[in-house]
């Protein structure tokens, strides 16, 4: 491979690239930093961002990724698409549980991604015009359902936790669906075009910039039932979220494409490194993670110890370091390679 080909081929979308990168790091920030609330007179508040909006764009992320993978705005060979993208969801499950068993005191995205690729393979087919009606359709359903979900028996007591640990509840596939198909519609829409791109911009800052406004406006329901519905928190599942923060995932797509149509794509090379191998640096971050509680604090579980440590510079700037040497010296991330190999060769045609 010749140097630096995985992060400026002609077949790289650099800015899908960068978007990955900023969700990873929004993600390292949630995970490792003691976020404030948002208030947005006060800059030193606004990493709070990261807070939700990361995953939510993660997820997004991963619909762009299926999208590209059958094919873009052109699907073709869904057959051994479908097959191949079975066995990514089995490996995302696998890593995810393994992650899960370290004790690091975070909610693992991974199992949650692996059902999601599955919920993805009756939908490859559809065009991006449907793929939209249908993330406007999950977007305002879902909400009013997914509290009645969670008040379910089968989430309770200890089984029921690890249940919803290896299941990934915490981003509840009935209704992180949505955040998915839209992430495949955006990429059906052909997101090498300006105009798409644009769309993506505007459209999806107008949808988060409504949240914020009816928001700010409206007073929350004193029913517990309708203050979840309708909620804007991180990871309330509430309709204001899915819209706000869904819209800011969309928006953040359009505006990294549109970055680098510029020459500013150069700067961002570090950041679209970490994005072309987010399985290896989100892993890897975990992996660290455990290794040096366990070596320093003696406990994998204790998060306040972790944090007193002050990581996430370090996690940050390492992360950097490595997926940029990786990317321009041998191309693909070790864990997107294995994922690949396994694909091939448990899904050949």
């Amino acid at each position: 491979m010749s140097f630096g080909r995985e992060l400026t081929g002609p077949g790289r979308l650099q800015g899908v690239d960068l978007a990955r990168g900023l969700a990873v790091l929004g993600m390292f920030a949630a995970h490792l930093l003691v976020i404030p609330a948002l208030n947005l007179s006060d800059p030193s508040t606004w990493i709070d961002l990261a807070n939700g909006r990361s995953s939510i764009l993660f997820a997004v992320l991963a619909g762009v990724s299926i999208a590209l993978i059958t094919g873009g705005p052109r699907p073709r060979g869904l057959g051994l698409a479908r097959r191949r993208l079975a066995v990514r969801a089995v490996l995302l499950w696998v890593f995810g549980v393994a992650l899960i068993a370290t004790g690091v005191p975070v909610f693992v995205i991974l199992p949650a991604y692996a059902v999601l690729f599955l919920l993805a393979l009756p939908l490859v087919q559809l065009s991006a015009r449907t793929l939209w009606i249908v993330t406007g359709g999950l977007a305002v359903v879902m909400p009013w359902v997914q509290p009645l979900l969670d008040a379910l028996p089968v989430w309770e007591g200890e089984i029921g936790g690890s249940f919803a640990l290896v299941l990934g509840w915490h981003y509840p596939f009935t209704l992180w669906v949505a955040f998915l198909v839209a992430g495949l519609a955006a990429g059906r829409s052909d997101l090498r075009r300006t105009d798409t791109q644009w769309a993506l911009l505007l459209g999806g800052a107008c949808a988060a910039l409504l949240a914020a406004a009816v928001d700010a406006t409206f007073v929350t329901p004193a029913d517990p039932y309708l203050a979840q519905v309708w909620s804007s928190g991180p990871h309330s599942g509430g309709l204001l979220e899915v819209v706000g923060s869904g819209g800011f995932a969309l928006a953040t797509i359009g505006a990294c494409q549109l970055l680098c149509r510029t020459p500013l794509t150069w700067l961002a090379l570090p950041l679209r490194a970490v994005g072309s191998m987010p399985f290896t640096a989100y892993v890897g971050q975990l992996v660290v993670w455990a290794v040096v509680a366990a070596v320093v604090l003696d406990d994998t579980g204790d998060l306040g110890g972790f944090r007193a440590l002050e990581p996430f510079w370090p996690f940050t700037v390492a992360t950097l370091v490595a997926c940029t040497a990786w990317a321009l010296l041998l191309g693909r991330g070790p864990l997107e390679r294995l994922t690949a190999w396994a694909c091939r060769a448990l899904a050949p045609r």
